[in-house]
């Protein structure tokens, strides 16, 4: 990954690798709304808003802006030749009724069984999950894109949720700065170390056991 790149870039960069053709993807605040910037031109995806876009395009500029055209940062986005807008109960049902191919959520704690936390600040009064909970369980594939820990450096991925929790068993692959790992039956599957990490240093920083399977 290329140092010029941030450290929310980098994790972004290897999450559009993923990507292929033709799939409809969801993408979720913060980190995830970065994806689209690194998939290559090339490569036909439709993106999916809760907010009721499906084909929502890039990053809009000040003379293209709509304030009601926002991706899930509410930052003001394009729509790609052929999008279109729909009632927000109908965007939802695309998820419930399983048409998401991937969605990209960022997240604050996972478990070993793919349990999301992604919504609430331990100890918060206030928070709000909004479509999270329908998005994580409704789409074919959940992929979570965070810091592998927090800015104290306690473990993101846990053995049990201590966070609110979004929903259960629904991740299946987690990115962070310093790892791939995917969420399996038997387990937690390492499957890529960043440069500049060891396989000893991503288990340090993750509470539950690893299975090493480097692609």
């Amino acid at each position: 990954m290329a140092n010029s790149l941030n450290v929310r870039e980098q994790i972004a960069k290897r999450i559009a690798q993923d990507l292929h053709e033709g799939f409809v993807v969801n993408l979720g605040i913060g980190i995830p709304v970065l994806v689209s910037n690194f998939v290559s031109k090339d490569k036909e995806i439709i993106y999916h808003s809760e907010q009721g876009v499906l084909g929502m395009g890039s990053v809009a500029s000040e003379e293209e802006a709509d304030p009601d055209l926002v991706n899930a940062s509410k930052e003001p986005v394009t729509l790609v030749p052929g999008g279109s807008f729909c009632h927000s109960a109908d965007s939802f049902a695309m998820t419930r009724g399983k048409h998401i191919d991937v969605a990209i959520l960022g997240g604050m704690q996972v478990s070993e069984k793919g349990d999301l936390a992604n919504w609430k600040v331990k100890g918060a009064k206030l928070g709000s999950i909004g479509g999270a909970m329908d998005i994580s369980i409704g789409a074919k594939k959940l992929f979570i894109a965070m810091t592998h820990t927090t800015k104290d450096g306690q473990p993101k991925i846990v053995n049990e949720l201590d966070y609110a929790v979004t929903a259960l068993n629904c991740v299946n692959r987690i990115y962070t700065d310093m790892a791939v790992i995917d969420v399996t039956q038997d387990g937690l599957i390492l499957r890529e170390v960043s440069p500049g990490y060891t396989v000893e240093d991503v288990q340090n920083a993750t509470e539950p056991k690893l299975i090493v399977s480097l692609q």
